[in-house]
């Protein structure tokens, strides 16, 4: 069977974000699972696809709101409000309706779509009605469109979020209503998105990798406390927001948070603490660092790809229930808790009596859920054959 993986940034290697993460761990279990992938979708400019056999390349794109000129955002804008599609999806209508037809014809006779989130299938929806599809939602993007519009700063930013969200509903439902089956990140998706049935959809456990992360003896703590993430993303913005505005004030003076990534305008500390370092060149070696990591998230839906790797990392947490969604173990050195002072007091007693637990269990776990999960998909699809589960 052949499948052909529509996404908006094909995979490059880099895993430099939860998405990319999250994409790299689909396509591994489906090519598992038995399926031929084929991936269609752009890449970052100056990168280049990772599997350039079994990858059909629509050009270099870069599609990220916070680096775009003010000219280029009024004229995204400006498509998105001509042409009625969402301005998550105009910016990708880089290349015609029929240069992405041509495209798809050229990845030879296949069986299906994958159609990965609702971006790139949203800006050309037509083109994707011929053949059964799977939809993976990695989010309930029309839930987390209104967040955004609740936490917005601006008029204008809240009047396109609420924009966003009433398109993107309509949309997600579309996907839904025509896929032959639907893939979520977390359990709760499943319900908001209407295919709350197991003959309708599933959830995908997911991995930072193919194997679980290999321990290399006793780590160096450099900090108490650390946090990475692309903080120009609302909702991971809301959760870095409510960290340094809620819990931070409740840490003790000497208590020293190190936080990497790109950070947006007006984003500051008084807390002697908190160091911001921007960008770091080994993500993982960053958290290793730190004596426990602070699970923020309070908004947005799918799954957290950092509260993931903490765990196969093994290593101390304190977490808001949100960053738990779409995880059904929790390690016992995570703590839990959605009271500031609280999430405070966590932080300073993990920090004071660090203890680390074997992440391989938890990996081994995800992996087996993954695969029984992406073999159910397919078979719904109709394009593998049934086989007894090992």
């Amino acid at each position: 069977m052949h499948l052909l993986f529509v996404t908006s940034i094909v995979p490059d290697g880099a895993l430099a974000s939860g998405y990319e993460i999250a994409n790299a761990a689909i396509i591994a279990a489906l090519r598992r699972g038995g399926a031929r992938v084929t991936v269609i979708g752009f890449t970052w400019p100056g990168k280049a696809a990772a599997d350039p056999e079994n990858t059909v390349v629509l050009g270099a794109i870069d599609v990220r709101t916070e680096s775009a000129s003010a000219p280029l955002k009024l004229a995204w804008v400006g498509k998105a409000m001509l042409s009625g599609l969402t301005f998550a999806s105009v910016k990708l209508r880089a290349v015609s309706a029929r240069d992405v037809k041509t495209a798809i014809q050229q990845a030879g006779p296949f069986d299906g779509y994958v159609l990965n989130s609702v971006q790139f299938a949203g800006a050309f929806e037509k083109l994707f009605e011929d053949r059964p599809s799977i939809f993976v939602a990695h989010n309930v993007e029309h839930l987390s469109a209104r967040e955004n519009a609740a936490a917005a700063g601006s008029l204008f930013q809240r009047l396109l979020f609420r924009r966003e969200a009433r398109l993107l509903e309509v949309v997600e439902q579309r996907l839904c209503r025509r896929a032959r089956f639907v893939f979520t990140l977390a359990g709760e998706d499943r319900a908001a998105l209407g295919v709350a049935s197991d003959d309708r959809s599933a959830v995908l456990p997911l991995v930072t990798g193919a194997k679980a992360p290999a321990h290399k003896g006793p780590r160096r703590i450099d900090c108490d406390a650390a946090l990475i993430g692309t903080w120009t993303w609302q909702p991971n913005r809301i959760g870095l927001d409510w960290f340094l505005g809620k819990v931070v004030p409740h840490l003790r003076p000497d208590f020293r948070v190190r936080i990497a990534g790109h950070m947006p305008s007006g984003i500051t500390s008084t807390h002697p603490g908190v160091e911001f370092v921007d960008r770091v060149p080994d993500a993982r070696a960053f958290v290793c660092g730190a004596a426990v990591i602070p699970l923020i998230s309070t908004a947005g839906s799918g799954v957290q790809l950092k509260t993931i790797e903490t765990f196969e990392l093994g290593l101390p947490s304190v977490a808001t229930s949100r960053s738990l969604r779409g995880i059904d173990h929790r390690p016992g050195n995570c703590v839990v808790t959605d009271d500031p002072a609280n999430f405070a007091r966590a932080l300073e007693a993990a920090a004071a009596n660090v203890r680390d637990v074997d992440g391989s269990a938890f990996h081994r776990r995800q992996v087996e859920a993954l695969d029984v999960a992406i073999r159910l998909g397919l078979e719904k699809l109709g394009t593998v054959r049934h086989e007894v589960l090992a």
